[in-house]
């Protein structure tokens, strides 16, 4: 089959590997009909190459249509349409039971102390080979799949994989009280779904990027914006909005390579020009990010308010203000979103005609898989307007 496989940093390739194989009981195959490149796997590209093996297949954001199922598979089944949560969870274990599926306790990583595997996504969390891909063994597929109607475009049902229940996530773990207000920092997938969504639910929107394709998207969508590149002081913007205070939250949508971090920025591009191994453990013992949007979030929430935090950081030693958090009362939350506890709620809302959380307008290039490299050098580079890619093998 083809796949969407890292070879380097900056350097991703289509190559003929194996087809996937059913290993265990509770295997499932599936053929994948659309995968989305997310910001994460910009990660992948640019920061955490010594994570990486070359020949790893990409991608985290599936779903298709069920090839194959082993014998312990009984709630899907060959012909089935399907999407493909991006963590691997067996929801039977104790952190399954209590909905926390990203820490399930079947798929963790222990030997690298991660939480649960996910697909795609370096041996920091099970290097299992994703969905980018033609085909894809899907772990624990008596529990994972999502079954979805026939019928709509995929792009209804694709962002239930990672982009919509992160986003709901982010919003849920932002504690907003009713009729209040939130600032979303950075609006690719993620952050437009989370101010959409936190429209959805009743809430005041401010969103802060320097994208302008990404502040009209979001305008298209009833949010109030900032744009970053406009405006002399974002936190100081967001209090004349405001009365003063801040926001009640703030969604940190944009994690570990915020722009305006250049000290931080400089360490990761010189680790990342270390070989492999030895760039592994300093990333690990001693890493850090860009931290730039987390401290404009600690700067904009109201004194009492909370942070969540739902783009990825990887760091070690990140210096935090303690001292301004601790002043202002900040709660913080953050983590991996919990994919399966959010499907109930989201599902009747993208199976909607109405559309209500405006999930065709999402998408901004659709592309065969074979373009994979030019999607993730344009994505990269913010170029063409890209905001969402959706891969497409067999197209």
């Amino acid at each position: 089959m083809k796949a969407v496989t890292w070879h380097g940093k900056r350097d991703v390739r289509v190559d003929t590997v194996p087809d996937p194989q059913l290993k265990e009981p509770d295997d499932a195959i599936i053929r994948v009909t659309s995968s989305g490149i997310c910001g994460s796997d910009l990660h992948l590209y640019e920061v955490l190459g010594p994570f990486l093996s070359e020949g790893d297949i990409l991608g985290h954001e599936p779903m298709g249509i069920v090839e194959e199922t082993g014998p312990d598979v009984a709630h899907v089944k060959p012909g089935d349409r399907v999407v493909i949560p991006f963590n691997i969870s067996c929801g039977r274990c104790h952190m399954c039971t209590m909905q926390l599926y990203a820490q399930c306790e079947t798929t963790q990583v222990r030997e690298q102390g991660s939480g649960a595997a996910l697909f795609g996504y370096t041996r920091l969390y099970g290097q299992v080979p994703g969905g980018q891909a033609e085909y894809l063994r899907v772990p624990q597929a008596h529990f994972g799949p999502i079954k979805v109607p026939e019928g709509p475009p995929d792009e209804r049902f694709v962002y239930l994989s990672d982009v919509l229940p992160t986003a709901r996530q982010a919003v849920e773990w932002a504690g907003i009280p009713e009729g209040g207000t939130v600032t979303v920092l950075g609006l690719g997938a993620i952050g437009q779904m989370a101010a959409r969504i936190a429209r959805h639910r009743g809430h005041r929107v401010i969103a802060v990027d320097l994208v302008p394709e990404r502040l009209e998207m979001a305008r298209r969508h009833g949010i109030e914006v900032i744009d970053a590149d406009d405006a002399d002081d974002v936190p100081d913007a967001v209090r004349q909005l405001t009365g003063g205070r801040g926001t009640d939250s703030v969604i940190d949508a944009v994690g570990m390579e915020a722009h305006g971090s250049p000290g931080a920025k400089l360490a990761q591009t010189l680790t990342g020009l270390m070989p492999g191994k030895s760039a592994a453990p300093v990333m690990q013992r001693v890493g850090v990010d860009r931290l730039a949007a987390l401290n404009t979030a600690i700067e904009i929430v109201r004194r009492g308010g909370t942070i969540s935090v739902i783009g990825v950081y990887g760091g070690m030693t990140d210096p935090m203000p303690m001292l301004r958090m601790f002043d202002k009362g900040i709660g913080l939350r953050m983590g991996q979103a919990h994919v399966k506890r959010w499907i109930d709620e989201l599902l009747p809302l993208v199976s909607d005609d109405a559309d209500p959380l405006g999930v065709m307008d999402l998408a901004t290039h659709r592309w065969p898989l074979e373009k994979a490299p030019q999607a993730y050098e344009m994505f990269q580079k913010k170029q063409d307007g890209a905001i969402k890619i959706l891969l497409r093998p067999g197209t």
